[in-house]
């Protein structure tokens, strides 16, 4: 049996792939954590909640409608970015013009009342999501078997994360979102709707926890504690890439679920808090975190 580091080759790398996989979805959670503060300087604790709620969609697609994966894809996104739209224009937009840490109160109350709902409607068990038949089976590469369905979260993720880096940075859209949180007045102006921008943005923002949502229940069992088991993690994700920054989530996510995985293989103890460790130490050297702009 081939060995790396004295560890059996497909255990190291079974574990690497395990850690992109969770890495897949701290880099799309956070990302999405990272557009809504950065754009709109509003701290999302209800953005596991609404990642949970995106799975609960999928499986009541499924299994009330009979609308399968592929299309949950697209419409759970769509479910709760308009979600988002709701509670944005009701009671978040009150906000943007006060101290960050009353829509951190008021997003932690608001994901503790999702939540509560779900468990309530659904009980606490969890429920099955089925793999795609298209997406079962694997693939041997020799040194270790390859789930389909687990090669394919990590691309989809990656593609996803991609594309909205791609939008906040390099196009005109992006731009102009940019410059609505710099100054909204100039940019009123010119003839943007701010407030259609800023809702469309946290709409977006959370569209990509539904979509990881999707991609989650298969993999995790669907149940109301699915949200609150990723957010404090993601949280430490987007200190360490930089708050606000797109590109430090994006790297930070996927870079520390390869530093878990490993700590699984070689310190399992560990695991736990390598990434709360990692945090510390990054605070420590560089406080705006990796990505982070200079004050």
């Amino acid at each position: 049996m081939v060995m790396i580091f004295g560890v059996p080759a497909p255990l190291l790398l079974g574990q690497i792939l395990l850690g992109l996989i969770n890495g897949a979805f701290y880099a799309m959670l956070s990302l999405g954590l990272a557009v809504i503060f950065g754009m709109l300087n509003i701290i999302n604790f209800a953005h596991g909640a609404l990642f949970m709620t995106g799975a609960f969609v999928a499986w009541m697609l499924l299994h009330y409608a009979g609308i399968g994966f592929y299309p949950a894809l697209v419409l759970v996104p769509l479910i709760v970015g308009a979600l988002g739209v709701l509670l944005e224009r009701t009671i978040i937009a009150p906000l943007y013009k006060i101290d960050p840490i009353y829509g951190l109160l008021l997003t932690f109350g608001v994901a503790l009342v999702i939540e509560g709902l779900f468990r309530n409607g659904y009980g606490s068990a969890g429920l099955p999501y089925e793999i795609p038949a298209s997406l079962s089976g694997g693939a041997q590469l020799g040194f270790m078997f390859l789930p389909t369905y687990r090669g394919f979260v990590v691309l989809a993720a990656a593609i996803v994360c991609f594309a909205t880096w791609v939008t906040i940075e390099k196009t005109r859209l992006g731009a102009t979102l940019r410059a609505a949180t710099e100054n909204a007045l100039l940019v009123r102006a010119f003839g943007v709707n701010v407030p259609r921008m800023i809702t469309f943005t946290f709409a977006g923002g959370v569209a990509l926890a539904g979509f990881a949502g999707v991609l989650a229940a298969p993999i995790y069992t669907v149940n109301p504690d699915m949200g609150e088991n990723f957010i404090i993690v993601v949280f430490a994700v987007v200190v360490i890439g930089g708050m606000g920054s797109i590109l430090g989530s994006i790297v930070t996510g996927f870079a520390l679920g390869v530093i878990q995985g490993l700590t699984s293989v070689f310190y399992p103890e560990g695991a736990n808090m390598v990434i709360f460790l990692v945090m510390a130490f990054v605070l420590l050297v560089l406080p705006r975190g990796l990505f982070g702009k200079v004050a």
